[in-house]
């Protein structure tokens, strides 16, 4: 059994973790903290940070969707968006497509696929998603 003053130390270490917390949240910028929740939300449903991805890995992404652009290239226009889970962005690309309902900016997204790089930035080609409904 737990003595009296081993619950107070652990009420007390409990009491300065919550303090810290408090403080941190007050501190911390917009994006911060939206980093934070979307890192917690990805981590919950157990998709990987997209930080620790490498070429060639087999992925589950969630995140937001920060820019959605479409672009006309002479032989395939594309459509690519920036998927943004808290940790590291990671680029959309559809080929051949102008347009998909529902991918559209700030839109949350758990995207599935193969982890390719392309001009230094993780890029998944032709991916399967899922869209979050809006909050």
């Amino acid at each position: 059994m737990a003595t009296d003053s081993e619950n107070a130390v652990s009420t007390s270490t409990m009491e300065e973790r919550g303090l810290r917390k408090f403080l941190r949240r007050l501190t911390a910028s917009d994006s911060e903290l939206d980093a934070e929740e979307l890192q917690r939300d990805a981590k919950q449903c157990g998709s990987m940070p997209a930080l620790t991805c490498r070429r060639g890995q087999v992925v589950s992404l969630k995140g937001r969707l920060r820019t959605v652009v479409y672009t006309p290239r002479t032989n395939l226009p594309t459509l690519e968006a920036e998927l943004f889970d808290g940790s590291d962005l990671v680029t959309l690309v559809w080929l051949g497509r102008r347009h998909i309902a529902g991918i559209e900016p700030g839109r949350a997204i758990t995207a599935k696929g193969r982890i390719a790089v392309r001009d230094g930035r993780k890029v998944l080609y032709n991916p399967y998603y899922e869209l979050e409904t809006p909050r």
